[in-house]
């Protein structure tokens, strides 16, 4: 599509990745692999042309082959531009690849963006963050939530077992849907609230569970819940791993229980099952105002080292 002297299109395939990736963000490095494994696809990776200068582009994820577009999370404008038709053209960019890409009456899907942990204290930081999301919410856009994306890296310690809580592999789909739809009471998660508006917890626990935990591929048996020594449920927790690190995929504390430190047991048992697998790295995420977890987490050694933010059309 021609704007005056201005293109937007799609990539033709991976030959202009060169092309695509004269601006940069951090997954620049793992595109190549994305579109063989199906995760990405040349339809879905945008660009906005001037003769041959990149001024912006975008780009789609898929969690795997055969399946629609799941996150946007490829979103960059040339920083040389003035800002008003740097803004412009993210406004335009963002229209247009939509329109060819999500279905009519389709929900957009939600927008992701890694930043540094710091990023309102650097100047040349924020404005790239904020000129991204002022684009996005002149298409509207909103924010949905700031999280702390964290790591364990080998060789922190991990606290020895206090002897309070036992530990068995969870039982199955049903065992851990229960224990996903108890946690819920309480939540601080920003992402379950918003599943919360549109179903009862029953059916968000479980459309999390067949949208996600039932994806990973590493092995179930690592997966455990956390019960007092009489056998009594107390949390559970999810290590695994995903296409690019091993994770905590999810974790929770069943609400008669919390305020008793038992997080700290249950986040160094899902650590340990990690680090015995010899992980570069065990990495996390949490809402910026989920205080509770975030500090569990930095009790348990993991460093905040990005953040990441979420942004929504609805």
């Amino acid at each position: 599509m021609i704007h005056n002297d201005l293109t937007m299109r799609p990539i033709t395939g991976r030959e202009e990745l060169d092309l695509f990736t004269r601006l940069s963000y951090k997954f620049d490095h793992e595109l190549a692999d994305d579109l063989d494994a199906g995760r990405r696809r040349p339809e879905w990776m945008w660009m906005a042309l001037r003769g041959d200068r990149l001024l912006a582009r975008l780009a789609w994820w898929s969690r795997g082959a055969g399946e629609p577009p799941f996150m946007l999370d490829i979103f960059d404008l040339d920083d040389t531009l003035p800002e008003s038709e740097r803004l412009d053209l993210g406004v335009r960019l963002v229209e247009t690849a939509t329109a060819a890409v999500i279905p009519p009456g389709t929900p957009r899907t939600e927008y992701s963006r890694f930043v540094p942990p710091a990023w309102r204290d650097d100047e040349m930081a924020r404005r790239v963050v904020e000129s991204r999301m002022t684009s996005l919410e002149r298409t509207g856009a909103r924010l949905l939530v700031e999280r702390l994306r964290i790591e364990w890296r080998p060789g922190t310690p991990i606290p020895e077992p206090s002897g309070r809580l036992r530990f068995r592999p969870v039982r199955g789909r049903d065992d851990l849907v229960e224990l996903m739809t108890l946690v819920l009471e309480g939540t601080l998660d920003a992402h379950s609230h918003a599943d919360l508006a549109q179903m009862t917890p029953a059916q968000a626990a479980a459309a999390q569970y067949d949208d996600e935990m039932a994806r990973y591929k590493s092995p179930r048996e690592w997966w455990q819940t956390a019960t007092t020594p009489d056998g009594d449920p107390v949390g559970f927790v999810i290590p695994a791993r995903n296409n690019y690190n091993a994770i905590i995929a999810y974790i929770g504390v069943l609400p008669a229980y919390r305020g008793n430190g038992y997080i700290d047991d249950v986040l160094a048992e899902g650590t340990r099952i990690l680090a015995a697998h010899d992980v570069p790295r065990i990495r996390a995420s949490t809402d910026l105002g989920n205080v509770p977890m975030a500090r569990a987490f930095e009790r348990a050694g993991y460093v905040n080292f990005e953040r990441e933010i979420n942004m929504v059309w609805s």
